[in-house]
Formats: structure tokens, C-alpha cells, sequence
């Protein structure tokens, strides 16, 4: 049965090269085996005129075509020796075609900078980028208003978080990706393979081996993407219809962070993809509720994605993902800003009766999550002055009319906590209520693994797995249905709110691939903290791009644990939010509008400055009458339901595969879906610093202790002293050596579930230990049986023998004495294989399987006792070729390597 596989875009490398009356695009590969070439003419004062020829060209073809260029365009009345064909720029990709009042501009992606890697597939962010004007000079008409505009384009900056992927779909959550990847190849619609062009005379078909385009065993597919994250999708689209599908590259706004967890030697990275919705798009109190076709405000998509790093394949490794969506309010709604309030007022600007703008966004939800769909409401509900409680009870409304018309089993679950009133109460811990709240969500979503659950899960029925929801099927388990988090901003209490809730799933997903023994994580552990470090930045990221500032309350605000300090810098992120919201935000709006395309400049109308509001450009049905409404009763779309809890974009259903771009047969080896190719480059010489350029935002090691002696799991509660970003300079030398001594043998094992347990989670409101310094959570971690009766005072004089002396507790026990000589056992042992390696010499390589026997003087029943592995005939032939190698004797290639060799030969030189 053939594979399905990802398409790998092979122009990832791009030249800009330029003549008078044309700018030709070379774009390449990340081999350079491969090559396409764009030209664009630069004749045309007002239009776009952009030729594909869609042939693949290698190495030789593209240079003689670079130097008929050089030499067709050399001018006889020129200098002598003057090119005719100048390099320009040097690129990583194209972000689109845009044009404003004159000419059209092409917009190059010039530097970039990797920063996740999901399974070989890279996630680079944009460092730099290059606007080049594409009409000379010659035909060029000026406008007095141009300048501005591109000065308003640019003040987009595209260096600050946006990412893109040459082979992964950034605009789809790994659930989607990997189940399109599971499509029966029966149901796909293949295409002849090859590159549109004549082969050229093959110097190995004399060799009797057969061309790897006749038998293909693979499909490539390439989806559309999700236009809804695709920031540039407005500026691509002109030339979307005319161009290879392999020019266009889709980047998402947002934030990518990614962070390694190292659990006793297993990497297993913890990657953090936050997508902001381009519809409805803008600044804090200029975009607030919604538009009339159901796009929300400061929509965010966020998805954390949980794999084992040590297997680099989506279909032998182990991915998880879990989703949630934040989200403004719903409805018709907005604040006036013109009162220079530090809180507007907020106002219901039109009436919905039978919520149908808030029908049109669910329904998007459905379409793309499935059901459930659960709405966790952090508005205040009790005021003195009425402010955030006409949203609460607008959304409650809408909510219990559109639920009356669902099937009970699709209902909108509806969860409204005042999460600022709970947090001004002493006795009542905000996290633990969120805790319980986070458990009951992802027990009813789900969440995505690609691999079966392992046996174990059936027989720890204690464990209430198998009550978690979403849909399970024989190789994978699925999510279905999001959480959908919104307060009045979606910034401080959703980001904490979402955080607690990506806990609770991310001790699930560490639990299915394996990691842990029980689905649970503790407060004060390295992997918590490396999570909260994470969840911080993406919070801070996504605050900066809405709100104007950082976020003012962290998880340490709500635990209650932030340093003296941190309340001044809360002060400080206030002050900046509200300086950026009353006189920067207009002008940040004004350049969101122009590139998403919101605003299209035309000769004979209005400059975007000149408006006095942008409320027709986001609400069309102002400027023309739309299509009918939908029912106020059925205000679903019927395909959707049917398919319910699923969402309807990952059914295999003839509409869906419609939206595939690519389907093709290829081999196993060719370069378009072989990914441990892309990543490795094995044919050619690389370094290491190209080859693992990423730099993660951090790693558990950050958070573990310094010092010798201390468990190193990142699954052990730990003291706020005993982490690595905190200096241990309180600590003495004294007691650091009596510490190693005491671990020197073996560290103890953490504590477990009954004897380190989290706060309450009980609804009752109480909070033990609340007002002192540290979290109830923060339980030191027991080192030996007696630590207290170890500290040694600062003014003792004695000698380090007699403080030794002193601190016996008696004799050591047979189990000690028993730990000390195993380790004096192996290290008598390990002395006498490095005499025995000293005096062999190379007469014995040839014999080396067979002097390989036990070094353990211990007993048969130890676990130290050395076993020969099994040997197959398969590996000792390849170990022996590996030997005759080094020896200079070179063995015949096989049928498969002459195959590999060939294409990589061909596509190199012919």
C-alpha cells in the first residue's frame, strides 16, 4: 500500500537577478539540485505581469540560461567587460506582491532564523525583509501620497513574529497534518509523475537498474492552507493562479517557542504554536466583539505540541498536540476611547435577538473543532457600576438561544467564573479552582496522539482514562471539540486560565507517549516551570501585539508568590498599555488594514488617514447587501452536523479532497518528500552549526539544580533555592560537600503522589499556607531520612576527618556496604579492560566479537552480570563491511545504493 507524504517546497533559496526590462526570480532547493525560474517585467507601469514556464532546471541548465541573459542584454555602447545581468538580492522566499498607488513591489524574505523543529520539518521566523520596486525608472509614475503608504506598509514589521515552514503547514494543527497523511491512497487522485521535461541521455542504463519513476510507492500531497492564519494570503493572491504552488509561502502571526525536556536522557520537546486569526484583526480598543460574518477580535489559536525527539518520522515516532482558542466576546460590542478612561465604558452597538453574528462564529467552530465546544467566560459578573456584566449576560443570552435549536450532544457548554473577584479573596487559591476546571475540559475534548494507547492504560482503571472524550480509533486517538477562553482584553486572566489548562492536558500527553506513570504534574518541578516559562513568553508575545504592552499579571501574580519587585513592573506594563492604546494603537490599525488588504488605495477616493473610522471596511454588509440570513432556527450548516463530534475539515469527504493542491506519485527517495534528506543532506559536506541551528527559548536543564546529588528528574518538586535560574550562594561549602556525600551512592527516588501532593482541590474556598512566602505547593523534596541532623554551623573548627566522624549516625548497614563495594568492583574491573586494551594490538580486530565477554566478578543473580547480545546474520555482515572499509577493501554497491547514487548524480550534473 503506498504512503502518504508531506511535499517538501523546492524553491527555498532564491536570487534576484535584474535587467532593464525584466527582474528574473531563480529560486532553488536546499540542495541546489533543483531550480524554477520566475521572470517579471518591468515594462509595465500599473500591472503585474509575472511568467512561470514551470520547468525544473538543474544545475548546468540554470547557469547556461543565467549567461544567454548576461550576454542578450550587454549593450554595445556599454563599458567594456559590463554585465548585462546584475545580482540583486538574495532571498529565503517570497511574502507576496503588493502595490498602492503606483507600481507593484515585490516583498523578499532576506534573513531567517530557525526556531522549532517538528519532527525534520523546520519553523523558521522572519529576521529581515526586502521591499524592491519592480517598474524602472524609465516608465515609472510618481504620486505625491506613495512615500506614506510604503512608510505604512512597513511599519508592519515582519521581523517581529512571524513564522513560516517550507515543508509543514503552519496554518493547520499537527491533528490535521498527520490524520491527511492517513488518507486512503485509494481515494487520491494521482497525477503522471515527472518534471514536465525530456530526460537527457542516462549514463546508467546499461547497469540493469530499474528508473525509480516506474514503480512509485509514495504520494505527495499539499493542502490548501487555513486562510484565516495566513497573513499574507491578500498580497499572494494575484499571482496565486498563474505561479507554481511552489513560489507561494504562507507565514502566520503569532508566536513559535520551543523548549526540550530531558527525562533521564530522552529528549522530548515541548513546542508552543500561537496563530492569530487576519480577519478581524487589529489593536486592543479599536477591533473589539465581532464582524458580521463571525469573525472575532484577537481570535488566537494556540497548540502545543508534545514528541518524542530521539525519532524523527511522523509515522515510527510519538506526537501529541492539544488546541485551545482565545477569543473576544461574540457580539456587537465596543468601547469609546475618545473619553481618555482608563476603562471605556463598554457598549452593545447593535441588537441581536436571535444572535446571529454569534451563530456564524460557532458554527466556524464546529466546522473546524467539532463538539464539544465549551466556552469558559472570565468576565466579572457582580459590579457596582454595570461594565463587564452586560457582556456576561449578552453571551449568556445568545448562548441559551442557539442551544435550544442543537441536539443535546452538541450543545455549547457554557462556564462563566469571575475570576478577579475570586482572586481578591485570601482563603481561595484561583489556580486550584482552575485546576478542577482544566480536568473536567480536556477529559470531555480529548487530545491528539498519533499512536494506539499503550496496554498499560487498560489495566490502571484508577487512572479514569477511560473516560477521557474525544475519538478514539485503532492507531491514533483524536481531539474533538476546543476550549474557548475570553475575558474583556483576552490577555492576563485568559493567558493564566489557558495556561492551567495546557498543564493539566500536557501531563496527558507526557502520560500517552509514555513519559509518565501517572497523568499528573505537580507545581515547583522542572517541566512545570519550563511549561510556565513558555506559556509566560507566549503570553508576553501575543499582549505585545494586541494590547501594547506585557502582561501585567503572570501565574506567579494568581499563586501569589511574585517577588516585591514585580508589582512595580506591573505598574510600569500598565502605563506602557495605556500609552500605546491612546496614541500609538490608530496607526498600528491603519498599517493592519493596508496589509491584509482591508483598505485598498485608489486614485480619486480617500487616504486611509483621511478616514474617520474603519467600521465599513470590517463590516461589509454596510457597504452592500449580503446573501440572505441564515435561519434563526437551523443557524447551522447541515454538513457539519451530520459529521459532529469530528470536525468537518478532517473528514475524507470528496469536498475536502478537493482542497488538496498536490497529489502525486512519487518514489521513496525523491526529493520533494524525503525529509531525512532535507534535514541531513547526507550526499553533501555539512557543519553542525548549519545543520542544528536551533537555539531553544529553553531547556530543562535551566531549571535543575547545579549541584551533584539531587534527582534529576524534571518531574521533582523542587525548592525555589534548589533550581538552576536561582543563585545558591546561601549554601556553604560545607554543607554542599556533606550534600554529596550523603548522594554520593544513589540519588533517592522522588517523592510520590501521596506524600508530595498539589493544593486542595476542593471548591470550598480555603487555602492553607496562603500568606506565607512560598506556594502551598512548593513541598521540599526529602534528601535522606535524617537531613536535619547533617547541617553543620558555621563556627566549628574541627577537621574535615572529625566533622566526618561527627556526623555517623552509627556503622553503615549491609545494604550500603553492599552499594560501595559494587561500585569498587567496577572500578577494579573497569582498570584491568584498559591494561588488556593497552597490550592488544591490531591482529585481533578480526576476532573482536568473540573477545567481548563479562568483566563483573559478580554473582549470576546481579543485575551488573553482562549478557552477549544476539547476533543476526544481517548486522555482522554489515559490521564486518564496515571493518573491511576502514581497511581500504571497498565492497561492490548494492541495487539500492546505485539508485540512490543515480538520481543524486543526475539531478546534480545532468
Amino acid at each position: 500500500m503506498p504512503t502518504v507524504q508531506p511535499v517538501i517546497s523546492c524553491i527555498q533559496k532564491l536570487i534576484l537577478y535584474e535587467t532593464r526590462a525584466r527582474y528574473f526570480l531563480v529560486g532553488s532547493n536546499h540542495a541546489e539540485t533543483k531550480f524554477r525560474v520566475l521572470k517579471i517585467d518591468r515594462t509595465e507601469p500599473k500591472d503585474l505581469v509575472v511568467i512561470d514556464d514551470r520547468h525544473v532546471y538543474n544545475q548546468q541548465e540554470v547557469h547556461e540560461v543565467l549567461s544567454r541573459l548576461d550576454i542578450g542584454n550587454r549593450t554595445k555602447m556599454g563599458p567594456k567587460g559590463l554585465s548585462g545581468l546584475l545580482r540583486g538580492v538574495s532571498a529565503f522566499g517570497i511574502v507576496g506582491f503588493v502595490r498602492f498607488l503606483e507600481g507593484y513591489y515585490i516583498v523578499l524574505i532576506t534573513k531567517r532564523r530557525k526556531v522549532a523543529d517538528i519532527g525534520g520539518h523546520s519553523i523558521y521566523k522572519i529576521e529581515d525583509t526586502n521591499i524592491v520596486y519592480i517598474p524602472n525608472d524609465s516608465v515609472r509614475i510618481a504620486h505625491p501620497a506613495e512615500a506614506k503608504y510604503v512608510k505604512i506598509f512597513q511599519s508592519v514589521d515582519l521581523s517581529s513574529n512571524f513564522y513560516f515552514s517550507y515543508s509543514y503547514d503552519l496554518t493547520h494543527s499537527l491533528q490535521f497534518n498527520l490524520t491527511q497523511l492517513k488518507i486512503p491512497s485509494e481515494g487520491l487522485k494521482s497525477e503522471t509523475f515527472g518534471h514536465g521535461r525530456q530526460e537527457s541521455f542516462d549514463i546508467f542504463e546499461d547497469e540493469g537498474v530499474t528508473h525509480a519513476g516506474s514503480a512509485p510507492g509514495y504520494y505527495g500531497i499539499l493542502n490548501e492552507p487555513y486562510l484565516k492564519y495566513a497573513w499574507n494570503s491578500y498580497i499572494l493572491e494575484k499571482v496565486k493562479a498563474t505561479v507554481h504552488h511552489n513560489w507561494l509561502l504562507y507565514i502566520i502571526h503569532g508566536f513559535c517557542g520551543q523548549s526540550k525536556l530531558l527525562i533521564y536522557g530522552r529528549p522530548v520537546y515541548v513546542t508552543l504554536i500561537a496563530r492569530r486569526s487576519c480577519k478581524f484583526a487589529g489593536t486592543r480598543f479599536l477591533k473589539r466583539g465581532a464582524n458580521c460574518e463571525g469573525d472575532v477580535a484577537n481570535e488566537v489559536e494556540t497548540e502545543q505540541i508534545i514528541h518524542d525527539a530521539s525519532v524523527m518520522s511522523f509515522s515510527a515516532g510519538s506526537y501529541s498536540s492539544y488546541v485551545q482558542v482565545r477569543g473576544s466576546v461574540p457580539l456587537y460590542w465596543s468601547q469609546d476611547i475618545s473619553t481618555m478612561m482608563p476603562k471605556p465604558p463598554i457598549t452593545l452597538d447593535q441588537a441581536d435577538p436571535f444572535a446571529h453574528v454569534a451563530a456564524l462564529h460557532f458554527d466556524q467552530m464546529f466546522q473546524r473543532f467539532g463538539t464539544p465546544i465549551i466556552i469558559l467566560n472570565l468576565v466579572k459578573k457582580r459590579e457596582k457600576r454595570k461594565h463587564e456584566r452586560i457582556l456576561s449576560e449578552a453571551l449568556l443570552s445568545a448562548i441559551t438561544y442557539l442551544n435550544q435549536f442543537l441536539p443535546p450532544e452538541c450543545f455549547i457548554h457554557y462556564i462563566a467564573w469571575d475570576m478577579a473577584k475570586y482572586t481578591k479573596r485570601k482563603l481561595c487559591n484561583v489556580l486550584d479552582r482552575l485546576s478542577i476546571i482544566a480536568e473536567d475540559v480536556v477529559r470531555r475534548t480529548g487530545f491528539f496522539v498519533n499512536r494506539p494507547d499503550f496496554y498499560r492504560n487498560t489495566l490502571r482503571p484508577g487512572e479514569r482514562w477511560d473516560e477521557l472524550g474525544g475519538c478514539i480509533h485503532n492507531t491514533c486517538r483524536l481531539q474533538t471539540g476546543v476550549l474557548r477562553t475570553n475575558c474583556v482584553d483576552c490577555l492576563d486572566r485568559t493567558n493564566t486560565a489557558q495556561f492551567m489548562v495546557g498543564k493539566c492536558a500536557l501531563a496527558y500527553q507526557l502520560y500517552a507517549i509514555g513519559v509518565i506513570d501517572k497523568p499528573r504534574l505537580q507545581f515547583d518541578t522542572d517541566a512545570v516551570r519550563l511549561f510556565e516559562e513558555l506559556y509566560e513568553d507566549h503570553g508576553d508575545t501575543l499582549s505585545l501585539q494586541y494590547g501594547g504592552s506585557q502582561l501585567v499579571h503572570r501565574v506567579k501574580t494568581y499563586r501569589k508568590i511574585a517577588p516585591w519587585t514585580q508589582h512595580s513592573k506591573d505598574i510600569m506594563q500598565t502605563l506602557s498599555r495605556y500609552y500605546s492604546n491612546a496614541f500609538s494603537d490608530a496607526d498600528r490599525q491603519d498599517a493592519i488594514n493596508l496589509f491584509l488588504g482591508v483598505f485598498q488605495p485608489m486614485g480619486g477616493k480617500s487616504h486611509l488617514w483621511e478616514l474617520p473610522t474603519d467600521y465599513y471596511l470590517h463590516h461589509k454588509n454596510t457597504m452592500a447587501l449580503l446573501s440572505p440570513k441564515r435561519s434563526y432556527t437551523h443557524w447551522w450548516t447541515p454538513e457539519v452536523l451530520i459529521n459532529l463530534p469530528l470536525p468537518f475539515d478532517e473528514v475524507p469527504c470528496t469536498e475536502n479532497l478537493k482542497k488538496m493542491i498536490v497529489v502525486k506519485k512519487m518514489d521513496k527517495s525523491d526529493e520533494e518528500i524525503d525529509i531525512y534528506t532535507e534535514f541531513f543532506r547526507p550526499y553533501e559536506l555539512s557543519c553542525f552549526d548549519d545543520t542544528f541551528c536551533l537555539t531553544m527559548t529553553n531547556s530543562a536543564k535551566d531549571f535543575m539544580p547545579k549541584h551533584f546529588g539531587i534527582d534529576p528528574s524534571p518531574f521533582t518538586i523542587r525548592k525555589p533555592e534548589e533550581t538552576g535560574k536561582s543563585m545558591l550562594s546561601n549554601k556553604s561549602n560545607k554543607e554542599e560537600a556533606v550534600l554529596q556525600r550523603k548522594t554520593v551512592a544513589s540519588a533517592p527516588p522522588p517523592p510520590s503522589e501521596e506524600v508530595v501532593s498539589s493544593s486542595s482541590e476542593d471548591d470550598s474556598g480555603t487555602d492553607k499556607e496562603e500568606e506565607g512566602p512560598m506556594s502551598q505547593r512548593s513541598t521540599p523534596v526529602k534528601i535522606t531520612e535524617f537531613g536535619d541532623a547533617t547541617k553543620i554551623p558555621e563556627d566549628f573548627n574541627h577537621t574535615p576527618r572529625e566533622t566526618h566522624i561527627m556526623n555517623l549516625s552509627g556503622l553503615p548497614s549491609e545494604d550500603d556496604l553492599l552499594i560501595y563495594k559494587r561500585f569498587v568492583y567496577l572500578g577494579q574491573n573497569q582498570h584491568k579492560v584498559d591494561i588488556h586494551s593497552q597490550q592488544s594490538n591490531a591482529k585481533h580486530l578480526d576476532n573482536m566479537m568473540t573477545i567481548l565477554g563479562p568483566v563483573s566478578l559478580f554473582l549470576q543473580d546481579s543485575i551488573y552480570e553482562v549478557h552477549l547480545a544476539d547476533l543476526d546474520r544481517r548486522s555482522a555482515e554489515i559490521f564486518d563491511s564496515h571493518i573491511q572499509t576502514g581497511k581500504g577493501i571497498i565492497q561492490p554497491m548494492c541495487k539500492d545504493d546505485m539508485m540512490v547514487y543515480r538520481e543524486y548524480f543526475k539531478n546534480k550534473y545532468m
